[in-house]
């Protein structure tokens, strides 16, 4: 506070307070003197103190010091409440402005008292309110892009179950081969449209913590050998070889094997649709102290970088089309992500030149 007093105002106080203490000084010795002469108890009690220490004049130099302290502490007194009130004044000018909307503004914690608390607890409030704003755009964003992106997925298979019905519908079939062609379409369409809304329902279900763990202790290890037998007929389709290489041999954490499963099955499917290029998917193992790492490597078309931060939300698809032939609902990793989460893990996505990895790092207790 002392450092925002003027120069020319603390000059002005500290004359101020010199010339009040010699005045008052002037006006009130001549009534000490006269009843250190007339009261001998008073001149008794001064000669104790000052045991003849002191001889008069260093005694009305003390006198003088002491009124001039007080006269100066008061003068403190008052520029320290004229500058409590002008920082307020100062706080609520900037309070006004953030009001107003302009949540860039930073009120100045200039203090380190109470008015200093206060500015910073402001700033605080501003910068959650803004989070807060900005999280609900985004949430807004998202649900315009759900809507937008559950309209097209489900759009298309209905379009393509209503196009081949009306042909079956009003026999524009050759023979019983293309209507058998027919029906084996619809019941892709029909499978793809289910998939979509068991994919929906259940990471709506996850987002709204719905979703209740049955967990027990899981072989990762056991888990991941029996996934590799389940895909050998679509790796062998794609041209594929899976390699497993396990340096934990049998790691187990506490998870839901349900659940969890879902988390392996979609990353395979992953390397096997977007990797048969690089001819080999990896199943790893690791343990530490405290977590088991499963990583699913694929040696495929590198993930561009700018899609990789991307790549655990919801619709999201590095091949934009959107096509039925290259992606699925959008959501598998979404789900896979909040499936990890819910058990106290996490899921992360390297890719370059070389190899695409997804580490899936769980704790061991």
């Amino acid at each position: 506070m002392l450092k925002s007093i003027p120069g020319w105002r603390a000059l002005r106080d500290v004359a101020a307070a010199a010339a009040l203490a010699a005045l008052t000084m002037a006006l009130v010795y001549p009534a000490l003197i006269l009843v250190y002469d007339r009261w001998r108890p008073v001149r008794e009690f001064v000669q104790y103190v000052i045991r003849g220490r002191l001889d008069g004049s260093a005694l009305l130099t003390f006198l003088y010091l002491t009124v001039f302290g007080l006269f100066l502490y008061r003068f403190y007194v008052g520029e320290s409440h004229r500058y409590t009130a002008l920082r307020i004044r100062q706080i609520m000018d900037e309070v006004e402005v953030i009001a107003a909307g302009d949540l860039g503004r930073q009120v100045e914690v200039r203090d380190r008292n109470e008015l200093g608390l206060l500015a910073a607890h402001i700033n605080n409030i501003v910068v959650q309110a803004k989070r807060a704003m900005e999280e609900e755009r985004r949430s807004e964003r998202i649900k315009n892009e759900l809507i937008t992106n559950v309209s097209h997925d489900l759009r298309t298979p209905l379009t393509s179950i209503v196009g081949y019905l009306n042909l079956i519908n009003t026999d524009q079939y050759r023979d019983e081969v293309e209507l058998r062609y027919y029906t084996q379409i619809l019941h892709q369409k029909a499978e793809r449209l289910h998939g979509l809304i068991q994919d929906l329902f259940e990471y709506t279900r996850m987002q709204n913590r719905g979703m209740a763990l049955q967990k027990e202790r899981v072989d990762l290890a056991e888990m991941l050998d029996q996934l590799a037998v389940q895909f050998q007929p679509q790796f062998d389709s794609a041209g594929m070889v899976c390699r497993q290489a396990y340096e934990a041999p049998h790691p187990t954490v506490p998870a839901d094997g349900n659940k969890l499963v879902r988390v392996f099955e979609n990353l395979i499917q992953n390397a096997i649709t977007y990797g048969r290029e690089g001819k080999f998917v990896d199943l790893r193992l690791r343990e530490t102290e405290r977590t088991v790492v499963a990583e699913i490597v694929n040696y495929g078309e590198m993930i561009p970088s700018t899609d990789l931060p991307h790549l655990f939300e919801r619709f999201y698809r590095v091949e934009k089309s959107r096509s039925d032939h290259t992606g699925g609902s959008g959501l598998g990793l979404a789900i896979a992500k909040s499936i990890v989460e819910l058990h106290g893990g996490r899921i992360e996505a390297e890719s370059g030149p070389e190899r695409t990895l997804f580490r899936v790092t769980l704790p061991r207790s």
